[in-house]
């Protein structure tokens, strides 16, 4: 039986998916062939083995298009058929593998594949969606603990932001990964995630065949949330790529990405903060300014009223002196003139007393007028300080207003229906619910 088949069947192309490829420590490598029928079940399988020295040559020669043998490629390749008769196990020993083959199906699938999504119109759909500003919940898809894994997450730890990572496994290559990845998309629908990160370190075009699914094209366009892409390919875009909604060469240009974005927002704020800053200081320091006039007013009127009484007191000694001096000559006038002058003296000494008591009520009025003056300017000074106070402005009837995330509103555009804002008036702040904008 085994001379029989080895002769009628000494050399033969067969056509297959490649299944459960697995080397051997001898250097050869087994595998099934497998064709499947309309429901994607098995309708045929056929054991394979590629013998070490062939599997040299077959390595090499798939390598030159970047292509390896790898579990769910379609694969055309030429062999004998070789029996077992102590098992009956029948299999294909391979010498020759098409790459062309396996490149022209892909490509062909590829095409067929995208022609479905624009029909659909997927392609668009999850780039549609708007990024936030601040993405700092993340899903991330990719197999755990590989070389994307660790250079991602590496990268967001030594940002030094508050990123929050939901990681979900999946197979980055063979026949469980399209399944694998579509059902951590499907799991993270009804969680609260700003974007999900599809990402792996590359390989062969063979290896990422995965990501020209329709399947997973699908679930990546219909995700309600950003879908960030990172193959590790830098020459094709695969389907994936095409639907996601930003696609970039490697996992660390990812993390890159969003750290710079992350890194805007946050300068953004910065400035925000500054500016806000600014505006509420600077009520404050116009008050403080117009408070310093005021006092430096005060001092002045101060200065002026202290000169005035020392003004006052220099005319009543100057007053008394003279008093004195004239009650002196009056006295020796008196003595000298005491008879001839009995009469008039005594209108004298009263009308000098009038005189010096109406001089003395001139300068003590002219005093307290300065000191009416002082005091006034000193009230409208602290009336105007009272005025500009940041409080007095609220209390006019004027209110601050902001949104849910602290920032001022200033134009209606700023807040949608459904939003929270916070108003502060002079009595407190309330919260209300923005119903038209």
């Amino acid at each position: 039986m085994r001379e029989f088949l080895g002769e009628a069947f000494s050399s033969v192309w067969v056509v297959g998916e490649a299944q459960r490829v697995r080397p051997s420590g001898r250097g050869h490598v087994y595998f099934e062939l497998i064709e499947k029928g309309d429901r994607d079940e098995i309708v045929g399988k056929l054991d394979a083995v590629i013998w070490k020295g062939d599997f040299l040559k077959v390595q090499r020669l798939l390598a030159a298009s970047e292509q390896k043998l790898t579990d769910g490629v379609q694969v055309r390749c030429r062999g004998s058929l070789d029996f077992y008769a102590p098992s009956g196990r029948l299999q294909l020993c391979v010498r020759e593998v098409d790459p062309a083959f396996t490149l022209g199906l892909l490509e062909r699938r590829r095409r067929e594949t995208l022609a479905a999504l624009t029909a659909a119109g997927l392609l668009e759909k999850n780039r549609g969606l708007p990024l936030p500003e601040l993405p700092l919940s993340i899903a991330l898809i990719t197999s755990h603990g590989s070389a994307a894994y660790h250079d991602f997450l590496s990268g967001l730890v030594e940002s030094g932001f508050g990123f929050r990572v939901i990681f979900f496994h999946a197979a980055m290559q063979g026949r469980e990964s399209e399944r694998e990845v579509v059902s951590a998309l499907a799991a993270l629908a009804g969680l609260p995630v700003d974007c999900a990160v599809l990402i792996r370190g590359g390989g062969s075009r063979t290896d990422l065949a995965a990501f020209d699914s329709r399947a997973i094209a699908e679930a990546i366009a219909r995700a309600p949330f950003p879908v960030l892409t990172g193959l590790g390919h830098e020459i094709d875009q695969s389907i994936a790529d095409l639907t996601a909604h930003t696609a970039f060469k490697t996992p660390t240009k990812v993390s890159e990405f969003l750290i710079e974005r992350v890194a805007r927002a946050d300068a953004a704020v910065e400035d925000l903060y500054r500016r806000l800053l600014r505006e509420a200081m600077e009520p404050l320091r116009a008050g403080r300014e117009a408070l310093g006039r005021a006092e430096r007013g005060v001092s002045l009127a101060r200065m002026r009223l202290n000169a005035a009484g020392g003004l006052i007191e220099e005319h009543a000694r100057t007053l008394a002196r003279l008093g004195r001096s004239a009650l002196r000559d009056a006295e020796r006038r008196g003595e000298a003139l005491r008879g001839r002058l009995a009469e008039l003296a005594p209108r004298r000494l009263a009308a000098a007393e009038r005189e010096r008591v109406r001089v003395a009520e001139r300068l003590a009025g002219a005093g307290r007028g300065k000191v009416r003056e002082a005091a006034a300017t000193l009230q409208g000074v602290e009336r105007l300080c009272q005025q500009l106070a940041p409080e007095r402005t609220l209390e006019r009837g004027f209110s601050l207003t902001r949104d849910a995330a602290g920032r001022l509103v200033r134009q209606p555009a700023q807040v949608r229906p459904g939003d929270f804002v916070t108003t502060r008036v002079a009595g407190g702040d309330f919260k209300s619910r923005v119903e038209e904008s």
